[in-house]
């Protein structure tokens, strides 16, 4: 495996990590699972600080919402396909951007 691909993966995978940790905090904290629900409150402060949240959450909360549609509501496969691909992408982006972050902050050689 080349390094290149071992970084993407290893991105991949702190992406899913700290999306889930994120959502499960959110959950433990606030009694109620997280969703895209938290920006549909109008303009308030509240609102704002949802967006940064729900930039590192979302591959969870994607993956959490298409498995449950898959199971309830028997949603196609191309469907469930489709949104894996994105969640999966997604978290490589935010996985990648929190591994440049803590490289720059020195916390990572």
């Amino acid at each position: 495996m080349s390094p290149d691909a071992l970084n993407s993966f290893f991105s991949l995978c702190i992406g899913f990590a700290l999306a889930g940790a994120l959502a499960s905090g959110y959950q433990a904290l606030v009694q109620r699972p997280a969703g895209f629900g938290l920006l549909q409150e109008g303009v308030a402060p509240k609102t704002f600080a949802a967006v940064p949240f729900l930039v590192f959450a979302a591959p969870f909360i994607i993956m959490r919402n298409t498995l449950r549609g898959a199971r309830i509501e028997r949603r196609r496969f191309e469907f469930v396909m489709m949104a894996t691909v994105l969640a999966g992408f997604w978290s490589l982006m935010s996985g990648t951007f929190f591994l440049m972050t803590l490289r720059a902050a020195g916390l990572l050689a």
